[in-house]
């Protein structure tokens, strides 16, 4: 994805994901997690699950995810995601987290990432932060410009604007992706049956949310899991590592699309229980 003015201020990106597979180990901090999902704690859960969705989702995104740790026995939540900007939508998840009891493991989708990020500086009772395919922003960077710094993003010419008003009736911008490229672009290995669904069913993206500036990045002081789409082809691969390298996180790659949620649901509960058991 190169550094374009289009992407610097409006790409965004978001999903959901279907069946398990086995993960690959991806870097010097890698965390091995296989074969776990099913597994109960023997000593029960530990934390709050907290679930992020991204962009052109909602928190039935994670819905695959979900089902697979209840029946583990974890208590979770999939919190609802405004996308009304990264600043808007942090304050929003922080209101959320900060009325959930004892510790949380947060979880982040693609743009999800970046809200839990900002979110969990505000928030006393984060243990441990989960990046699912997703962007994990540095405190002073623009997303939009983090999201251009690697090539080969197919988003950026698969997504449609459409005029909005803005509260306060100014005119402003919501962006969604055109169904006719919704699975070329954000779920390649998740059948198509399923993706026509997803993309009727998508929730619009302020235009405004890539330039909104992070102002506090939550990884820096929190331990983090990083699971990275290897076949994504909404935020790169590239980026997902150098993202996970920064932040020391115990990083972990799957063979996916950018929806690991439906197409990988397994791997991605194994590196969320990886977090939860050190909590």
């Amino acid at each position: 994805m190169t550094t374009r003015p289009f992407l610097s201020r409006r790409t965004a990106l978001a999903g959901a994901a279907a069946t398990g597979a086995a993960l690959v180990t991806a870097s010097p901090a890698t965390a091995a997690v296989v074969g776990t999902a099913d597994t109960p704690d023997p000593d029960g859960p530990r934390a709050t699950i907290v679930l992020v969705h991204g962009a052109f989702a909602d928190a039935s995104s994670w819905n695959p995810v979900t089902e697979r740790l209840q029946r583990c026995g974890h208590q979770v939540i999939a919190a609802s995601n405004p996308l009304r900007g990264l600043a808007h939508d942090a304050t929003q998840i922080a209101a959320r987290l900060a009325a959930v009891p004892g510790p949380v493991v947060l979880v982040g989708h693609s743009y999800g990432g970046a809200v839990i990020t900002q979110a969990a500086a505000a928030a006393g009772n984060i243990k441990a932060l989960v990046y699912i395919a997703a962007f994990m922003p540095d405190a002073g960077e623009v997303l939009g410009e983090l999201a251009g710094r690697f090539p080969g993003s197919r988003l950026e010419a698969a997504l449609a604007q459409v005029p909005v008003p803005d509260p306060d009736g100014s005119p402003a911008a919501d962006l969604y992706i055109r169904p006719d490229r919704f699975r070329e672009v954000f779920a390649q290995d998740v059948p198509g049956s399923v993706t026509r669904i997803l993309a009727a069913g998508q929730r619009q993206l302020s235009a405004t949310a890539f330039n909104d500036r992070c102002t506090a990045a939550a990884w820096r002081t929190l331990p983090s899991w990083t699971l990275v789409s290897s076949q994504d082809r909404g935020i790169v691969p590239e980026l997902q590592r150098f993202q996970a390298r920064r932040a020391g996180s115990r990083t972990t790659e799957v063979a996916s699309s950018h929806l690991p949620m439906y197409s990988r649901p397994d791997a991605v509960v194994s590196v969320i229980r990886a977090a939860v058991r050190t909590v």
